[in-house]
């Protein structure tokens, strides 16, 4: 009897793993949801995820670490890139901020090699300088894109070296976050003096990164980053110049040339600032200080005290608006500037003469 019992015990423990597995398998067969719940030996699988590293090797030996010194002392450092080589020269970009006021500029490539660096030429306003080095130290010239075909969203990334040279190299990814954006500079950190049509972008943008490429997800430049909104409340918010305007910039500088200005003659400051000094109403405009005798504003008629609150109908609420709506005109042409005199609003005609200032 006891083996009897046995042998039914095992037939039926049999039994049970048979319909056990049997009803899994159609458990399973029948409900893919549950199927996709069931954990599963992953260690065959392999999951690659490249992001934008081919964009990056496209680029990534063009960058360079642009080192400024005076008197044999380093008084900054940034980023540049090479846009353009010849049989005998290379030629790189960087904003003219890295290098002003230097006597000697290093560049050092992504091989480490360090050489020593021409300014070719270089621009305030415009915030953009050219280098030279010997053709052959040149390990890589960047592929220029189009900041016209980028659209919002895009995905967009640096190269760069933020903080200096020990970071060398740093990719920060991100998307193109806006267009045609106007930023205001401060040349002095109290007022804003220009401003510069910009694209914005929320990738890193950190001390050092200045000079180096905005790059697209093709690995093609369309930006070299110059700007960053830098406020405590303030998060992600980086900017570049679009590459049709800096290398508009780079062919004048490049050939010894410089960027024309026009040149008015006047001192002035924002109405904002100075409205209780020189008790004006007017909210916003700029106030003439001052007017060098013989410039074209002078013989035009303009005063000290006036007040210019428009550029061919175009308001100039302040001096960063001034500048930027007269330097969309070049020496020679002539202007119509309204302004107010003694609370009485008048045109006059300014012919423009080039800034050798």
């Amino acid at each position: 009897m006891e083996t009897k019992s046995k042998v039914v015990v095992g037939t039926s423990v049999i039994l049970s793993l048979v319909v056990g597995v049997v009803g899994t398998y159609l458990v399973l067969t029948n409900n893919p949801q549950v199927a996709n719940n069931v954990v599963r030996d992953t260690s065959t699988v392999q999951i690659k995820d490249e992001g934008i590293s081919t964009a990056v090797d496209k680029i990534y030996d063009a960058v360079v670490v642009v080192t400024a010194y005076k008197n044999g002392s380093q008084i900054s450092s940034g980023t540049g890139f090479v846009y353009k080589k010849t049989d005998q020269t290379g030629y790189l970009m960087t904003n003219n901020h890295v290098i002003s006021g230097a006597d000697e500029v290093k560049i050092i490539f992504s091989n480490n090699s360090v050489v020593d660096a021409k300014i070719v030429g270089s621009e305030l306003y415009s915030d953009i300088a050219i280098l030279s080095v010997p053709a052959d130290k040149i390990l890589l010239v960047a592929s220029i894109g189009s900041s016209d075909d980028i659209r919002l969203g895009d995905t967009a990334f640096t190269v760069g070296a933020p903080l200096g040279i020990e970071y060398s190299g740093t990719v920060t990814r991100g998307i193109i976050s806006g267009k045609d954006r106007l930023v205001e500079v401060s040349m002095n950190g109290s007022t804003s003096d220009w401003l510069v049509e910009t694209i914005q972008t929320d990738a890193a943008i950190n001390p050092g990164n200045s000079g180096g490429p905005l790059v697209n997800a093709n690995g093609e430049v369309v930006g070299i980053t110059s700007l960053k909104l830098v406020q405590s409340e303030v998060e992600g918010m980086g900017f570049a110049i679009p590459i049709e305007d800096a290398l508009s910039y780079a062919e004048t500088l490049e050939t010894g040339g410089t960027i024309k200005r026009p040149f008015v003659g006047i001192s002035m400051a924002d109405v904002s600032a100075y409205a209780y000094y020189y008790q004006i109403n007017t909210p916003e405009g700029v106030v003439i200080s001052s007017v060098v005798d013989g410039s074209p504003a002078s013989t035009a008629g303009l005063k000290k005290g006036d007040i210019v609150i428009a550029i061919n109908d175009v308001e100039t609420t302040n001096m960063a608006r001034f500048r930027y709506e007269l330097y969309k005109h070049q020496p020679g042409e002539t202007i119509t500037i309204k302004y107010k005199r003694d609370g009485v609003e008048n045109t006059i005609k300014v012919t423009l003469t080039e800034n050798t200032g």
